[in-house]
């Protein structure tokens, strides 16, 4: 009897032993941390890639076209070899207007009184300026026009007066003119001259 209890007893410490190393060596729980950290490292790192969301937005806005990129400027002088000429009758008796249209490409700008000489047979007369006006800044886009106007005394006496076939036009700020036809008559009298005036570029009516 006694060596059957020793038997027994020697028999369940080496059960109990080979449940402790079974258990040191199966990897439990606490075995599987440091692997599943190491695998959560090896992520973070490949999971900062240089095309970041900021990254992106930088190259973004290198990218960008330049705001200061623009057109021709609108305050460029209009040129006389820009410009059509061409006349109408105006409001009034003795008023005749001169159009001017902007044949170029871009947008051109004029402030001023221009320059303008009646040309026949009898000679020529320069038109004075009538300063009761106000020159204004016109702005012309291409095909865009304005006009300003020729005032003169009609001849209405009767007789054959002083006749004009052409007017040599130059716009504001300009040195070069255009010629271009042009029928006015005036009474003949040496005081005609003087009362020949031009209003400034745009000013109208």
């Amino acid at each position: 009897m006694h060596l059957r209890k020793t038997s027994a007893v020697l028999a369940a410490t080496a059960v109990a032993a080979l449940a402790l190393t079974a258990c040191d060596d199966g990897g439990g729980p606490g075995a599987a941390a440091p692997a599943s950290a190491g695998a959560s490292s090896g992520s973070g790192g490949s999971g900062s890639p240089s095309g970041s969301p900021g990254g992106g937005t930088q190259a973004s806005a290198s990218a960008s076209p330049s705001d200061s990129a623009s057109g021709p400027s609108s305050g460029d002088t209009c040129r006389t070899a820009d410009l059509s000429f061409s006349s109408s009758g105006g409001m009034a008796e003795g008023e005749v207007l001169i159009n001017l249209r902007n044949t170029g490409s871009s947008s051109c700008s004029m402030r001023g009184f221009p320059g303008l000489d009646l040309s026949g047979k009898d000679g020529t007369v320069s038109a004075a300026r009538n300063t009761d006006r106000k020159a204004p800044t016109v702005t012309l886009a291409p095909g865009g026009k304005t006009n300003f106007s020729l005032n003169f005394p009609p001849n209405t006496t009767g007789g054959s007066g002083v006749t004009f076939t052409s007017a040599v036009v130059t716009p504001p700020n300009e040195t070069h003119s255009h010629r271009m036809p042009l029928s006015v008559g005036i009474p003949a009298d040496s005081g005609s001259a003087p009362r020949i005036t031009v209003n400034p570029v745009g000013s109208g009516k």
